[in-house]
């Protein structure tokens, strides 16, 4: 009969829990007892698995407790929000933050941030004080609007608005204006959400006044137009006018609201870009209120403005929800800085990064692309090809969703769609995460967003061995 060697069983040289939390002092003063125990348990569940695969070092404590402090550390830097570089092509990307503030409103932040300030206290007279005073101002100078408030998002001054004028009363809205933003978050759902009913009116393509009209009777509460935030209907297509709608809305003495979605407060045209509807634009053909983002157009901190009448803007203040969702010391200090740029139009594509980014050259961009690609290229194994070339950017987070900017960037391709997507995985584990975007068998870089050049290349080294 053939004898055979039988090996122990590997799992039962595994220590215990207790006996891994007695070596691992340093780990529980450092993340908890909690939190180490429960790594630990799952370190040692991953060993029971493959025990026998594992050399002795990695089966003992010390092996172990370095093990769990590894997975601990990576945990907390997965966890943490993190720089990466923009190279989508989107500008204004909701994933990655939309827009970028500039140097004043940055330092504006550090310094609120750092000690106490007079958020809500007036130095003058040593009472307390109106924290959005100079925000007020500032919205109004640029708007034209006679009063003005922040919340923390565009969504929240939608819902504060029409729970503030129109809690228990309908509200009619154009069907091709019922749009879903970001994350399955629809219009509809908001204004039910705000304690109003949805009146639905007209066709998806074509809305005339008299729709709004028939559907307006003593339990209105007001009229809402929305800016449909990332798609245009196109052809046999017609909406209702801002000034057909405000001139109706007077005529029953019910409020006239304009949801502009990305904020513009200047027009684009003298930029070169394409041309959007202006705050004072809306103002001016008759809306009450109108209701837009920080963190778009705008180009400053995410929040959500909203100016008009002053009749209505103190109502709305008074609502208690307001303090629900009102903004903090760091983005009012970030907004107003951001606010204040506006002053100077003929400085602001090279002071506030969203215009800098919008307005870039595209030959400044190819001539970037031309230096950066062959050193992409000699960085990356010889099964990817690398080439300069022209592209498209988009502006991003539903602004002017069918125009796009014409750019350059890099474009790779290799024999299969897996070595691409380990090409984008290995971008995305770089010490400053690289995002590109991948679509018809190309891996593409616009660099339009590109301002940290050096950065950028420095860590290209690297590429090579997260690809092996």
């Amino acid at each position: 009969m053939r004898d055979f060697l039988i090996e122990p069983d590997e799992r039962r040289r595994l220590p215990s829990v207790d006996r891994v939390l007695g070596s691992a002092s340093d780990l529980i003063k450092q993340w908890g007892r909690s939190k180490v125990s429960s790594q630990i348990k799952t370190a040692l569940a991953e060993l029971r698995k493959n025990a026998a695969a594992k050399d002795s070092e990695q089966l003992s404590v010390d092996g172990i407790v370095e093990a769990v402090r590894v997975a601990l550390s990576l945990n907390e830097q997965a966890s943490a929000l993190r720089p990466i570089i923009n190279l989508t092509g989107i500008v204004l990307h909701t994933n990655l933050g939309r827009a970028i503030l500039p140097q004043n409103a940055l330092t504006a932040v550090l310094q609120v941030a750092g000690g106490p300030v007079n958020l809500e206290y007036d130095l003058s007279s040593g009472k307390r004080g109106n924290r959005e005073k100079l925000v007020e101002e500032l919205i109004c100078e640029l708007t034209g609007a006679e009063a003005a408030t922040a919340v923390n998002n565009n969504a929240a001054a939608i819902l504060l608005t029409l729970n503030t004028l129109a809690n228990n009363k309908e509200v009619p809205l154009s069907r091709g204006e019922m749009v879903e933003i970001g994350d399955s978050f629809r219009i509809a759902d908001i204004i039910e959400r705000s304690g109003c009913t949805l009146v639905e009116v007209g066709a998806t393509n074509r809305t005339h006044l008299t729709d709004f009209e028939l559907a307006i009777n003593k339990r209105t509460g007001l009229i809402i137009k929305i800016y449909p935030s990332n798609y245009r209907i196109e052809g046999f297509s017609q909406n209702v006018p801002e000034a057909k709608l405000s001139a109706l809305a007077k005529r029953y003495d019910i409020p006239f609201v304009v949801d502009m979605g990305s904020g513009n407060l200047l027009d684009l045209g003298r930029y070169g870009l394409p041309r959007e509807p202006t705050a004072m634009m809306s103002l001016q053909s008759g809306a009450d209120i109108i209701t837009f983002s920080g963190d778009k157009l705008l180009g400053g901190p995410q929040c959500g403005i909203i100016a008009g009448r002053a009749d209505l803007i103190n109502q709305i203040r008074k609502n208690p929800i307001k303090r629900a969702l009102r903004i903090d010391k760091m983005t009012l200090a970030a907004l107003t800085e951001v606010l204040k740029l506006y002053r100077h139009p003929d400085k602001l594509s090279s002071d506030l990064p969203t215009l800098k980014y919008l307005t870039r050259d595209q030959d400044d961009i190819k001539f970037q692309a031309g230096r950066i690609s062959p050193k992409l290229s000699a960085a990356l194994p010889a099964t990817y090809n690398v080439k300069a070339v022209g592209c498209a950017s988009q502006i991003g987070s539903g602004a002017m969703p069918i125009k796009s900017l014409p750019s350059f960037g890099i474009q790779v391709t290799a024999d299969n769609d897996k070595l691409l997507r380990r090409l984008a995985e290995a971008m995305r584990e770089l010490p400053y995460p690289v995002i590109g975007r991948i679509s018809g068998g190309i891996f593409q870089l616009d660099l339009r967003c590109l301002d940290c050049e050096s950065l950028f290349l420095d860590q290209l080294s690297d590429l090579k061995d997260l690809l092996n």
